[in-house]
This record gives structure tokens, sequence and C-alpha cells, in this order.
């Protein structure tokens, strides 16, 4: 496993996850995506995404012994894979877009992006060498 391919992938996971939310919820200030999901996309879903985000920067700069901690980040990112379904199967994009073209994106394209980063982490978790 190359240690900048793994390091670069936390830090984009992480810019990602940071990044993404303050674009989409125009920092905070879209109510559009709480009002589409508001469990899981309220204002304190998103802040805790960035602190997830915040989380993976950390692991990026850690280097080694992070194979359980991709394995819980792989988790973490299945949980929100399967909240993105529900969403999904559940609501309409067409009527999300129509009321806010970010909100619209933002649901387009998250649970895309989890899943990218889920099966990231897994493969960290699953190739790191076990640790003493």
């Amino acid at each position: 496993m190359k240690k900048t391919l793994v390091r670069n992938g936390f830090i984009a996971a992480g810019v990602m996850n940071i990044g993404g939310v303050l674009l989409f919820s125009r920092v905070f200030t879209n109510d559009a995506i709480a009002e589409a999901d508001p469990v899981v996309m309220s204002n304190f879903g998103l802040l805790m995404i960035v602190v997830w985000g915040l989380a993976y920067l950390g692991a990026a700069m850690a280097g080694t012994g992070i194979k359980w901690l991709a394995g819980a980040f792989a988790i973490e990112k299945f949980v929100y894979v399967v909240a993105w379904l529900l969403w999904l199967s559940n609501n309409k994009l067409g009527a999300l877009y129509a009321k806010d073209f970010f909100a619209g994106m933002f649901f387009s394209i998250y649970g895309l992006n989890d899943l990218v980063f889920m099966l990231f982490f897994a493969w960290v978790c699953f190739s790191a060498p076990a640790e003493k």
C-alpha cells in the first residue's frame, strides 16, 4: 500500500466533507438542505460532517496505525450511503432542484461521494498490515 496514496485519500475525504458542506450549505445558511432531510442533514448534522472531515485530515497526518480507524470510517460512510439511498427512495430530486439548486446538487452527489470514500476506507482497512 502506498503511503502517499493513503495520505492523499484521507486528505481528499476531509476536503470533500468540509468543502462540500460549506459550499452547498452556503456556510450553514441553506435551509433547503435541512428541510429536505431534517434528521440527517440538519445544521447540527452538517456540522458533524465537517467534524468527520477534520478527523479524516487528522488521520492523514497520523501516517501509520490507522487500519482500524479506516475501518470505522468505512462503516460511518456506509451509514451515510444507506441514509442517502433511503432518502432517494422516498423523495424527488426534481422538486428539491426546483426549490434550491445547491440543495439539489448536494443530494445528487453526497451519497456517491460517500460510496467512493467508503470503498477507499475499506481498502485501507483490509490492505493495511496488522498492527502490533
